[in-house]
């Protein structure tokens, strides 16, 4: 597929069976339908990969999307992202991948893909049903005497709010 400047990138010649640097152009947010331990397609090695694999069935209008192999950054992120070890609870998790044209292989310095979080990571929402978060929100609001502290971190309600200096206040009487 031809980049937005009408210009085809050279690896696109040796048609891989899997993403690479040369299929992205920019960033794409993608949606992991299953990560499977699958033998090397390009018969290159005998090794297993980590297969990505997605739900998305197109990279581009009328680019057939490749599942992408996994290395062990990528895994590692994937583990970060999804909050699991496991491959097999990989799946639904949405993930960015780009090109970092500055991945080491060996001596050399190449173009590689890798992936990040496709949405900004969930604030947490402070409420007396998570015990520890309402004790340091209480805090906070003793030694501050607001809660723009606790906001920049997480979010609570006006009526949390009240309830937290309604709770100090019968502390104090």
């Amino acid at each position: 597929m031809n980049a937005p400047t009408g210009k085809t990138h050279y690896r696109k010649a040796f048609n891989s069976p899997y993403l690479s640097s040369a299929d992205v152009v920019g960033e794409i947010s993608l949606t992991v339908s299953r990560v499977v331990l699958a033998i090397d397609e390009t018969k290159k090695s005998k090794d297993f990969f980590n297969t990505c694999h997605f739900e998305e069935k197109e990279l581009r209008p009328g680019e057939k999307i490749k599942p992408m192999i996994l290395n062990a950054i990528n895994s590692k992120m994937m583990y970060e992202l999804s909050g699991s070890h496991y491959i097999e609870d990989w799946a639904g998790t949405r993930i960015k991948i780009y090109v970092d044209k500055n991945v080491r292989f060996g001596r050399d310095t190449v173009e590689g893909l890798r992936i990040s979080s496709a949405q900004p990571p969930a604030r947490n929402t402070i409420t007396p049903e998570k015990p520890t978060m309402w004790t340091n929100a209480k805090e906070a609001y003793r030694r501050d005497g607001s809660f723009e502290a606790v906001l920049q971190r997480a979010d609570i309600s006006e009526a949390h709010q009240q309830q937290i200096k309604q709770e100090i206040a019968n502390e104090v009487a």
